[in-house]
């Protein structure tokens, strides 16, 4: 499990102008031997005191830009315009699969709970290529139960073995859903489609592989060819 003793700091730098404007946190992360700040972008809808909240984790972690989460969030924001949606930043060594990566996402929905003054306890959570790593690591070590996730252009391998990871009892709720190309230039579907297979099989909720012998690895695929996957992947 992650190391846990981290100190949060959350800078409130602006308010919501207009849905299209989002929120704008910068969140610090600081643990012992290492100093995270992580700038994030929130999506309100018009009634927020009982929205769902989803939270979205972009690709590209790899990428020198350490904060694409205040603007990777607005093209899926728009899919959503009845929830809450939540898009920290992560990069290079504060990567999705690090614990500062996941304490910053509890942080971004502790200011969600604290602006709407009611608590955020239930989360859906959409991961695109890496990024869908963080809907796999948050669902294990994150604060809140999770209903939903979202995987597109995703390979859990690289997190150990699917039955393994569908062990541990906080997969045990919710459901998943996976959305997977045949021409994906990252992780070929040789390799990930096995692997879901096994995962969806293992793990005791529902689960489900849509797999597209089409599709390609970019989000701009999945938005522009398979947008009824994606709205039918988040309940209302």
């Amino acid at each position: 499990m992650m190391n846990r003793n981290l100190g949060l700091w959350v800078l409130l730098f602006a308010s919501a102008l207009a849905f299209a404007a989002p929120d704008s946190l910068v969140i610090d992360v600081r643990g012992a031997k290492a100093s995270f700040q992580s700038p994030a972008g929130i999506w309100w809808p018009k009634k927020i005191k009982k929205a769902p909240v989803v939270v979205w984790f972009h690709g590209g972690m790899s990428s020198g830009n350490c904060a694409k989460g205040l603007v990777a969030g607005a093209d899926f924001a728009e899919l959503y315009p009845e929830k809450i949606v939540v898009s920290v930043s992560a990069c290079r060594d504060n990567h999705w699969v690090t614990p500062a990566a996941i304490a910053a996402v509890d942080a971004a929905l502790d200011s969600v709970a604290a602006k709407r003054g009611a608590p955020v306890e239930r989360v859906s959570l959409v991961g695109v290529s890496d990024g869908s790593l963080g809907v796999l690591v948050y669902s294990l070590e994150g604060r809140r139960a999770v209903d939903d996730r979202l995987l597109m252009s995703s390979f859990g391998g690289f997190l150990g073995g699917s039955s393994e990871l569908a062990a541990p009892k906080k997969m045990q709720v919710g459901r998943f859903r996976f959305l997977q190309g045949g021409k994906d230039r990252l992780y070929p579907s040789d390799q990930t489609v096995p692997w879901i297979t096994e995962f969806c099989k293992a793990v005791q909720v529902d689960c489900e592989l849509r797999f597209d012998p089409d599709g390609e690895h970019d989000w701009d695929y999945w938005k522009g060819k398979r947008m009824e996957w994606i709205r039918n992947a988040i309940r209302k």
